[in-house]
């Protein structure tokens, strides 16, 4: 259930019963041959699944993020990381004025993560806010499904290849990881990288991803509970 589909009445009748909303941070930034939202589309999904088993409101997505690494690749859409800050941390305390404690963050792209720094000042600031953060790709749950498959996750390969991702045709041909030198700005990055994949298979079998899905999603019920 998405506050978009929703108006405030209804929103404040929610919260007569329940103090919980999902928050998806994602990114506007290169996949190669994956949608430029894939960092938002993948956390967006799960948040879906889990508010269909749970009720839980999911709030509007935050669409872009901070990737600065990628401005050389046309369509990638950067925020400053004080910015990016400044929006979650503004984000959270909307929500916490209005009555919402619960509250969980489904983080879809790793540029994001000094957010949680500033989330930590937060909810020392803020009584009775319990927050969660969760990077799907980061879990244990998804790392296991990797390993029992023998592959390996990176950015912009199988691992972020849903149907909902794809838009357009992959190489069939795994592509050898580049060697990386260290911290990049945006043109050397693209030099690096060319189509903007870090390597290894391009698709991996949708049973495998459904997998995936599912152990992520579980996760996230886990902690919605």
């Amino acid at each position: 259930m998405r506050t978009s589909d929703l108006n405030w009445m209804d929103v404040e009748a929610y919260l007569q019963h329940d103090d919980r909303i999902m928050f998806v941070l994602g990114a506007c930034e290169q996949h190669g041959y994956l949608s430029l939202l894939t960092d938002v589309k993948i956390p967006l999904a799960l948040a879906d699944a889990a508010s269909q088993r749970t009720g839980v409101l999911v709030a509007p997505p935050l669409n872009f993020g901070a990737s600065p690494y990628f401005l050389a690749y046309p369509g990638t859409l950067s925020l400053r990381v004080t910015t990016l800050m400044d929006l979650t941390e503004d984000l959270v305390r909307s929500a916490y004025r209005q009555g919402f404690r619960r509250m969980l963050i489904l983080n879809g792209h790793g540029g994001n993560e000094p957010v949680r720094g500033r989330l930590y000042e937060v909810a020392d600031q803020l009584p009775g806010l319990r927050l969660r953060w969760y990077a799907w790709w980061t879990s244990h749950s998804v790392e296991q499904v990797a390993l029992n498959h023998g592959l390996k996750p990176s950015h912009a390969n199988w691992l972020e290849a849903f149907p909902f991702t794809i838009v357009s045709d992959l190489p069939e041909t795994p592509k050898p990881p580049p060697y990386i030198p260290g911290l990049m700005g945006a043109e050397e990055a693209r030099q690096v990288y060319g189509d903007g994949s870090f390597g290894g298979p391009y698709r991996a079998e949708s049973t495998i991803m459904n997998e995936l899905f599912e152990a992520a999603l579980d996760d996230i019920l886990d902690l919605l509970a």
